[in-house]
């Protein structure tokens, strides 16, 4: 049984260098590490690159199930394009997603002189979806790497081959485009090509951090690589100095109110744009920050030598989500009628995937609160007098209604 869930939605994105996963493993037991960080954010789009095998596919989406059993995974496929440069079919692009929110329509491979790009085409999960289906096309990507002409020149190719390939798709198409870019200025002809608007599609930047960014401490807020100053660990060291990953929109997602970026929303996982982390690793005191714990700080620099990037996407339609029956999963403890503290029991499979949201009597969302255990106190000491409400974003149910009488 499916109901819906009134506008707005929002969406969360996450792009992961993993760092040759499963295969290096300089950093014993490091998927530990990823999973910290996948629980504390929990993307609804997750697309990685540098994934050595199919066993490492899978073990990442068994650990996204194991916080949420909505997820599912693209089909891995090795990478395709010609190798002659380099064994590049150690190193491949997945997408992951929420499938209680998306369906994956199709996937395709643009082939370049070196590395694939991965297409996977989604649609909303929307109530509507029969007669205006909201299509994202999400492109998962990682461009030649280092510096010097010849790879400027290589990275330029590979773009090249991307704008064809899009040349085909509709203007008002929305167009994730995701990846480890490897640029170090955005006047680099890779990067140049990608915001050219000319294109028939033209990508634009969601954090509008565009410039010279290697060794540019005016861009510290952007930078994804190295988190890692010492040798030992596996991949790149030198410390925080470049901007290498980046989740870039077609322009047509700027203010389309049926597919947007939010603004402001654009941000490096784990950097708190602390200018003193400059060529620190993440884990420093002098990359501390409000932002991001110590804690999430060295499970990053334990995992991979890159940052995730994230941004958040908002539709102003209604989503077709999986009803949940009140009675069996989520009950008020004791008396509906409270002062200090409201205590709710939680069936254990919703632990870990369930967001519950408070509303007053006017409609106005007061309170979140993470599922995160099977009891639930809710401090309503600061409360109002007056009724209230309880649903969530995820499942539809009828509102559990208590009352805060002090």
């Amino acid at each position: 049984m499916f109901q819906s869930l009134s506008a707005q939605e929002n969406f969360k994105l996450m792009f992961y260098n993993v760092l040759n996963f499963p295969l290096e493993d300089a950093v014993p037991n490091r998927l530990q590490y990823l999973e910290l960080v996948l629980n504390d954010y929990r993307p609804d789009l997750f697309m990685v690159c540098e994934l050595n095998n199919e066993t490492g596919a899978n073990t990442i989406l068994s650990s996204l199930q194991g916080i949420n059993s909505d997820y599912r995974s693209a089909a891995f496929e090795l990478n395709t394009s010609d190798d002659t440069i380099s064994n590049q079919n150690d190193l491949q692009q997945l997408l992951y997603y929420d499938s209680s929110k998306f369906s994956l329509e199709s996937q395709n491979i643009v082939t370049t002189i070196f590395r694939d790009f991965n297409h996977y085409k989604l649609k909303l999960n929307t109530i509507s979806q029969a007669t205006n289906p909201i299509i994202i096309d999400v492109i998962v990507c990682h461009l030649k790497a280092s510096s010097g002409t010849a790879n400027q020149a290589s990275r330029l190719e590979m773009i090249e081959d991307l704008i064809i390939y899009l040349d085909t798709f509709p203007l008002d198409s929305n167009i994730v485009l995701a990846g480890d870019f490897n640029v170090y200025t955005n006047s680099e002809p890779a990067f140049q090509r990608l915001v050219d608007t000319s294109n028939a599609i033209t990508f634009i930047d969601p954090a509008d951090r565009i410039g010279s960014w290697h060794n540019n401490t005016s861009y510290i807020d952007v930078m994804t690589q190295s988190t890692r100053t010492q040798t030992g660990f596996g991949g790149s060291t030198g410390g925080f100095d470049d901007r290498f990953d980046f989740i870039m929109t077609s322009t047509n997602m700027l203010s389309n109110p049926e597919l947007s970026f939010i603004n402001n929303s654009y941000k490096v996982y784990g950097n708190n744009a602390n200018v003193q982390c400059y060529n620190q690793s993440i884990n420093s005191s002098d990359c501390a920050g409000a932002d991001y714990s110590f804690t999430i700080r060295d499970a990053l620099h334990n995992f991979s030598d890159h940052l995730p990037v994230t941004l958040e996407l908002q539709t102003n339609q209604s989503l077709s989500l999986k009803n949940v029956l009140i009675e069996d999963n989520i009950i008020i403890l004791g008396t509906n009628s409270v002062d200090n503290i409201l205590k709710l029991k939680i069936k254990a499979s919703l632990q870990n995937s369930l967001s519950l949201s408070v509303f007053n009597n006017l409609g106005q969302v007061i309170k979140t609160i993470d599922v995160n255990n099977t009891i639930i106190h809710i401090d309503t000491s600061q409360f109002a007098n007056g009724i209230y409400y309880i649903t969530s974003s995820k499942f539809q149910f009828k509102p559990l209604k208590f009352v805060v009488t002090h």
